[in-house]
């Protein structure tokens, strides 16, 4: 049995509280901390024990979850009853108890005692609060001198059994956060080898396809020619899938690299408005570009992938704006870089799913997959083309009036070595 603490002054009693909610901010590993709590309990209340039990949902009984070290490997063995228990009545009725005279009180679960060939002569016991409901008990167990637990000892357990919570709150907290990002690192390798195996498995029987399809539309019979077409043009849609699937898989297999040349990226939203002027006019869409008339853009970057972000910017315009609407493409030279808009009067996007449009399969809402189409990958893959030249992007939207997608590429390595810097401490 250890020796009886000394009594401490008011002062030495506040600086232990404090250095508690110090160890609490400090660390992140929870047995050590409890165990300071519950010595902490035994030393200011002049306890000879002191325990904390925490509520089983799987057993509905509370278990010794910290105690006296050398009652620990007996008390990890005992679970307690609310029913009929000090302390499953403080967790079932969330106050505060005190019994002075535990040998004639009915409540006591007499177990532990046996158990571990202990007699309880006084409780104070606590309940630990977590957004008003019980997570479990602190107890001390007899008071020193044979005295009587006081107010200030209950002050002092309620103050360490909050200390207790938080700790044990946000332990479980961060156990469920680590969980999370694991099922979703999980998710994204699934996510992964499913496009790999997809773009890999696909390819060569697309290709299949439409070479033959393609043969035969010169042989067959002009009856069959409509027939024919909307099988290559349905094998082409498919073409497109697969091949964002191979831009995706690259990326993730670390194969895709940024092979800077210099080129004119006032040339190329020209190339995006002659490549989908007749989408837009099918549509009946008015589209047009703006770039400047004396400054060319050249930019040093890995012009094929530049080229993908912005067709698949301007492909989702096109597919989420009605007849009638418009789309607009602006380019534009700013220090260092080149910005470059797409702007339309589509349908928009809701403000709660704008930070997700660059996630990859993400559609805004089931029925606009059903009716635009689409694997909700474009977006993703302009982002990590923009990305991979250390360039920024982004989206703005109002649901209902239309959308403006924005990106920003350095002009040279140089500037993208220093806005890999600046982006990556920002």
């Amino acid at each position: 049995m250890p020796n009886r603490p000394n009594a401490l002054t008011r002062n030495q009693q506040l600086e232990r509280l404090l250095e508690i909610s110090r160890t609490l901010s400090s660390t992140l590993e929870l047995a050590p901390l409890l165990q300071a709590v519950v010595d902490t309990a035994c030393e200011l209340t002049e306890s000879e024990a002191a325990s904390i039990l925490l509520y089983d949902s799987n057993s509905g009984q509370l278990r010794f979850e910290v105690g006296p070290g050398y009652q620990l490997e007996g008390l990890s063995k005992i679970s307690v009853p609310l029913e009929s228990s000090i302390a499953g009545w403080v967790f079932t009725h969330g106050r505060p108890l005190i019994v002075a005279d535990a040998a004639n009180d009915p409540r006591i679960y007499r177990a532990v005692d046996r158990a571990l060939n202990f007699d309880t002569r006084s409780i104070l016991a606590v309940p630990m609060m977590v957004k008003r409901e019980a997570i479990g008990v602190i107890e001390a167990v007899n008071k020193s001198e044979q005295d009587h637990y006081t107010e200030d000892d209950r002050a002092i357990l309620e103050t360490l059994a909050a200390h207790a919570a938080v700790a044990i709150e946000n332990a479980r907290l961060l156990e469920k956060l680590q969980e999370a990002n694991t099922e979703l690192r999980r998710l994204d390798t699934m996510k992964s080898d499913f496009i790999a195996i997809a773009s890999h498995e696909l390819r060569t029987p697309l290709g299949l396809i439409l070479g033959h399809a393609t043969f035969l539309k010169d042989l067959i019979s002009k009856d069959y020619a409509e027939q024919m077409e909307v099988i290559i043009r349905s094998a082409m849609r498919l073409k497109t899938i697969v091949e964002d699937f191979s831009t995706i898989s690259h990326k993730d297999e670390g194969m895709s690299r940024v092979r800077r040349s210099r080129f004119s990226l006032g040339k190329l939203v020209e190339d995006m408005n002659t490549r989908f002027r007749e989408a837009a006019v099918e549509k009946k869409i008015e589209f047009g570009f703006d770039v400047p008339d004396d400054d060319p853009l050249m930019i040093e970057g890995d012009r094929d992938k530049v080229d993908v972000a912005l067709a698949n910017l301007v492909r989702n315009a096109i597919t989420f704006t009605d007849s009638g609407g418009q789309v607009g493409i602006k380019a534009e030279g700013i220090p260092g870089y080149v910005r470059v808009f797409v702007v339309d009067t589509g349908i928009g996007i809701p403000t709660d799913s704008v930070g997700r449009v660059f996630d990859r399969f993400f559609q805004v809402e089931a029925h606009l997959t059903r009716r635009h189409g689409g694997m909700g990958l474009g977006l993703s893959i302009a982002k990590a083309m923009v990305e991979m030249h250390h360039g920024q992007i982004w989206c703005e939207s109002k649901e209902g009036t239309g959308s403006l997608f924005c990106f920003i590429i350095p002009v040279d390595e140089k500037q993208a070595t220093a806005a890999a810097r600046v982006f990556t401490t920002a």
